[in-house]
């Protein structure tokens, strides 16, 4: 079955067509880098995979659902298949993670405080964070802030994780203890697409490459 299935799909922001016969099929474990300047439509096909943007022609699914056919009401479910991990973490600097990783289990229905607690603490034992479980946010660097970005993403397991330039504000090492554990979450199945520019680390963990330009998303044979 797949995680995500594009067939000649067109959308539109702002009333203006911005992607046109896109076409796109992911399985578990596969993980793609979409690279393209800025402006290129990039953000626009990341929002019309989590229905934020409307599919205006052309055949879409995405975590079992149809996004042809989607309902309001169903939005909130299928979101909770998906992992976002942004550039400027969008973390919530008045709080310590726990209470970040908290909020974001609560928001999703979950309400057991004990299954809540055990699952914060498994996620931060994944991402090599476990000592960070009462830390504020803002005394984090920037790496181990994206760390926690992650452990927020996969609190629900996603069936596929987007991120979104995730190492663009951190220093080359930092950024390839990012992306290897990108990696370790793609091997256990989870299938990743990733908007970046960083070649150097894109190098480090293998994946399909698809360039936006011009409206168009397709495949390129390299960098």
């Amino acid at each position: 079955m797949s995680v995500l299935s594009f067939e000649h799909v067109h959308v539109s922001q702002d009333g203006l067509p911005t992607l046109q016969d896109i076409s796109m099929l992911l399985k578990a474990g596969d993980f793609v880098y979409l690279i393209g300047k800025t402006g290129s439509g990039k953000s626009t096909f990341f929002q019309s995979i989590y229905a934020e943007l409307p599919i205006d022609a052309g055949q879409a699914s995405v975590a079992g659902y149809s996004l042809n056919q989607l309902k309001s009401a169903d939005i909130p479910y299928l979101r909770r298949k998906l992992g976002f991990v942004f550039q400027d973490f969008q973390l919530l600097t008045d709080r310590d993670v726990e209470k970040n990783l908290a909020f974001v289990l609560e928001a999703t229905g979950h309400t057991d405080q004990a299954e809540i607690k055990s699952r914060i603490e498994a996620v931060l034992a994944q991402v090599g964070m476990s000592n960070a479980i009462h830390k504020r946010v803002h005394r984090l660097s920037g790496g181990e802030q994206q760390r926690i970005c992650i452990a927020r993403a996969i609190l629900n397991n996603p069936v596929l994780l987007l991120a979104d330039e995730p190492t663009g504000h951190l220093d080359p090492e930092v950024s390839l203890e990012i992306m290897q554990l990108f990696k370790q979450l793609n091997q256990q199945g989870t299938a990743i697409i990733m908007a970046s520019h960083d070649y150097n680390t894109m190098r480090q963990v293998p994946g399909t490459i698809y360039k936006c330009e011009g409206g168009s998303i397709f495949p390129v044979d390299s960098l």
